[in-house]
C-alpha cells in the first residue's frame, strides 16, 4: 500500500473547548467551525480542500478523549478505500478495536478506532466512495 497521506485526520483533546478554540484560532489567526458529533463537541481547522488534505480538529468529549501531556492527541490514519478493510486485520496482527466501522457522515466518510500491539490509541479514516 502506498499512502497519497499516511495520516488523514488528527485530534486534540479539550477540557474546556471554547477556550482552546480561542486559543488556537489567536495563535494561528483563524477562524475554527464547531460541529457536534455523537457528544462530542469539536472545533474544526480550516482546510482548503478536506477530501485532499490533512485535517484535524479540537475535541471535547468526557469519557474518550482527556488532555494529558503524554497521550494527549489521536492521529487517524488514512484507510482508503475503505476502514473496514484494516479493520479486519486488526485483531489478527495483535491489536484490540475500540470503535468498530462508524459513519460519521455521508459527506466525512468511515472511522474506526483501536489499541495497537504497544497500547496506542490510534484511529483510521475513510472518505466517501465518491471522493475516490
Amino acid at each position: 500500500m502506498i499512502f497519497k497521506n499516511a495520516i488523514s485526520w488528527f485530534e486534540i483533546p479539550a477540557a474546556d473547548i471554547e477556550r482552546a478554540q480561542s486559543f488556537y484560532e489567536k495563535i494561528f489567526d483563524i477562524k475554527m467551525q464547531t460541529i457536534e458529533f455523537e457528544g462530542a463537541v469539536m472545533a474544526m481547522f480550516p482546510l482548503e480542500d478536506p477530501m485532499n488534505g490533512v485535517g484535524g480538529a479540537l475535541c471535547q468529549v468526557s469519557d474518550f478523549h482527556q488532555p494529558s501531556a503524554n497521550s494527549g492527541t489521536m492521529i487517524y490514519l488514512n484507510a482508503n478505500p475503505d476502514v473496514q478493510i484494516v479493520v479486519d486485520r486488526i485483531e489478527a496482527a495483535g491489536g484490540t478495536i475500540i470503535v468498530p466501522k462508524t459513519e460519521i457522515s455521508p459527506e466525512y466518510g468511515y472511522m474506526a478506532v483501536f489499541l495497537d500491539t504497544e497500547g496506542n490509541r490510534v484511529a483510521l479514516h475513510s472518505v466517501p466512495e465518491k471522493y475516490l
